[in-house]
């Protein structure tokens, strides 16, 4: 219930000066572990809201269907949405669920994997909240593909569209009840109705 107060709209993105080296920025996120902090290739640091219980459901969905797929081979490795990634452009990116292949998973050290690491999954996918702006969200996906992402997906409950980025392609929309991974993830398939069911009641 309303108790009548303007509520002041906080701003979603902070200008520090100078910018944060990548250090810092991992120190910054590590200090404000209740805020999910990303940061552009200009240095601002975007702050993004609490997912509310829909979008949260969802996450875990989607993070238990590629974990699923992941266990019949267990080669490379799975990230839920509290990753960090530090990008070839100088941005910081988390995105909502992640897999980096074996190739990319060999080359890690026991330091790293206490880190953001520093180069882009081969697949990501970001589940659109109530919040993002579709621009905002279509902007986050290219920028994925231009720091080395070979296949992503924005997963938008609202319109229950899947829009598929891939390298060396133009992004397209996908309708149906399920969706099937190419390239790194071939094999991998996201039943979606089990997405969509995260915000029935």
């Amino acid at each position: 219930m309303s108790t009548g107060l303007e509520i002041p709209k906080m701003p979603s993105t902070l200008v520090i000066r100078p910018v944060l080296s990548d250090e810092d920025f991992e120190q910054l996120c590590a200090t404000n572990a209740d805020v999910a902090l990303e940061r552009t290739r200009e240095g601002e640091i975007v702050v993004n809201a609490p997912a509310g219980f829909g979008t949260s459901d969802a996450n875990r969905e989607i993070i238990t269907q590629l974990s699923v797929w992941w266990k019949t081979h267990r080669r490379g490795r799975v990230t839920e949405s509290s990753a960090g990634f530090f990008l070839p452009d100088g941005s910081a990116l988390s995105p909502d669920a992640a897999y980096i292949t074996a190739e990319q998973a060999g080359g890690l050290t026991r330091d790293d994997i206490d880190h953001f690491l520093r180069f882009a999954p081969a697949f990501v996918i970001e589940l659109r909240s109530k919040s993002d702006e579709l621009n905002k969200v279509f902007e986050k996906m290219e920028r994925w593909l231009a720091n080395g992402v070979q296949l992503a997906w924005l997963v938008d409950p609202y319109t229950h569209t899947v829009y598929v980025y891939e390298a060396g392609n133009e992004p397209r929309k996908e309708t149906g009840e399920r969706i099937s991974g190419s390239g790194p993830v071939e094999g991998f398939v996201l039943d979606l109705n089990e997405v969509w069911s995260s915000y029935s009641v």
